[in-house]
């Protein structure tokens, strides 16, 4: 059975509406782990303490998924944290021992956004594109030889109603699953 990693990068996910859904449908799919990784490291991650649980971590994963809320049209602190600790012991310390071996692992952005669709584009509010705005994500995703995945998006994340919430989160356990289920190209 294929192993998925989902680290959720939510700075208080027990407060979360929109997040917490998605993790929540998540865990329904087996071989899904979901981790909150804030309450995991609530005073931070370092390279020395925790870096090398976290690598073993993510070298028994099959397929990874990073989900946080976009904020300031960025990812929390903590995934910045978490690549600095983490990717950089793997890929610039480490790398024929870690890093070399996760190539080709399958990497999807699952974001949570307050605002609608329309306002990530040249004529919307924010100016930019939501993939724009995962430009440094899929920087990293190249540097790490990870296998990038169109990413989930769920706008306006804190104005859905509980219908909706259950809504999107069958949706992303849907779409979830169908990637899964998408042959590794690693296999081939």
């Amino acid at each position: 059975m294929t192993h998925t990693l989902i680290l959720v990068f939510h700075p208080d996910l027990a407060r979360s509406r929109a997040n917490a859904a998605l993790a929540k449908a998540a865990q329904t799919l087996p071989g899904v782990e979901v981790v909150d990784m804030q309450a995991a490291f609530p005073d931070g991650i370092d390279m020395a303490r925790d870096g090398a649980a976290e690598a073993a971590r993510l070298l028994a994963a099959d397929r990874i998924v990073l989900q946080f809320p976009v904020q300031w049209y960025s990812a929390p602190p903590l995934l910045g944290a978490w690549q600095n600790a983490v990717l950089t012991r793997m890929f610039y310390i480490n790398f024929d021992d870690e890093g070399r071996r996760l190539a080709g692992i399958p990497l999807k952005i699952a974001a949570t956004a307050g605002n609608v669709p329309e306002a990530y584009g040249p004529t919307g509010s924010n100016g930019f594109a939501m993939i724009d705005l995962f430009t440094p994500l899929r920087a990293m995703a190249h540097r790490c030889a990870f296998g990038w995945a169109e990413p989930f998006v769920l706008y306006r994340a804190m104005a859905l109603s509980d219908a909706e919430l259950q809504a999107a989160g069958d949706d992303y356990a849907a779409t979830l699953a169908c990637w899964i289920a998408t042959p590794d190209r690693r296999a081939a």
